[in-house]
């Protein structure tokens, strides 16, 4: 799938302004990375798992096993670098999606 329509996607689940809900599914012996899934809102308000949407828009890893999005490293708020970066993409503002943990 071209990276313009996966745009289009992600910007119809999460409008400027929408909440991006994290989940970790797992985290790695060495606490070094961790599998995130992101879920959001469609507009007819039903809930689904957008990490696969993420994970190929960002050109990070899905893993399939968890249904989430491969994120390395640690030190800080991991599911909130991941809703930053998707921001920042989508909208060139960071702060244009809200974060929260499920």
């Amino acid at each position: 799938m071209e990276k313009e329509r996966i745009k289009d996607i992600l910007r119809d689940t999460f409008p400027e302004g929408s909440t991006a809900y994290t989940l970790v599914t797992k985290v790695a012996p060495s606490g070094m990375s961790r599998h995130i899934m992101v879920a959001g809102s469609s507009k007819k308000g039903h809930v689904q798992n957008m990490s696969w949407y993420i994970a190929e828009l960002l050109g990070w890893k899905y893993k399939p096993n968890t249904r989430s999005v491969f994120v390395g490293g640690c030190g800080m708020d991991m599911g909130f670098h991941l809703v930053y970066t998707l921001s920042n993409i989508l909208y060139e503002d960071g702060y244009a999606i809200e974060h929260q943990w499920l």
